[in-house]
């Protein structure tokens, strides 16, 4: 998948979840996704290529980086916390959407529970954000 492909679909998917909304604290030229005033994603062409940044499990992120080159410390975030994801041939849509994914759930699980929009234990089970778009 190519950057600007990759970028759009990550946003793609991260709209889909319940109370997200898309924002811009930084300036037009960072699309920031927020759960509850929470970011959980940030794209990006700033470096000159288009990039989504994505919170992850400190182990989950070392793993990552190490199944995928296109996944790197995450560009100007906490580099134990966050990683970056540019286009290449390993990270596919469904990866994509895993990932995604569990940087909502990272950041809503840190809600107070009176605000969580989901349960981020059982919204793994996610059957509607699994399937693929026809």
């Amino acid at each position: 998948m190519d950057s600007a492909v990759l970028v759009e679909t990550a946003k793609e998917i991260g709209l889909q979840f319940p109370a997200t909304e898309l924002t811009h604290p930084f300036g037009p030229e960072w699309d920031v996704l927020k759960v509850k005033g929470r970011v959980f994603l940030l794209a990006t062409e700033v470096t000159g290529e288009p990039m989504v940044t994505v919170k992850v499990e400190p182990l989950d992120g070392e793993g990552l980086r190490m199944l995928h080159p296109e996944i790197s410390p995450g560009y100007h975030m906490n580099k134990k916390h966050w990683v970056s994801i540019v286009g290449g041939d390993t990270v596919d849509e469904s990866a994509l959407r895993e990932i995604v994914l569990d940087s909502y759930c990272l950041v809503v699980a840190k809600l107070p529970k009176k605000d969580r929009p989901v349960d981020p234990a059982t919204f793994g089970g996610r059957e509607e954000f699994e399937k693929v778009p026809e």
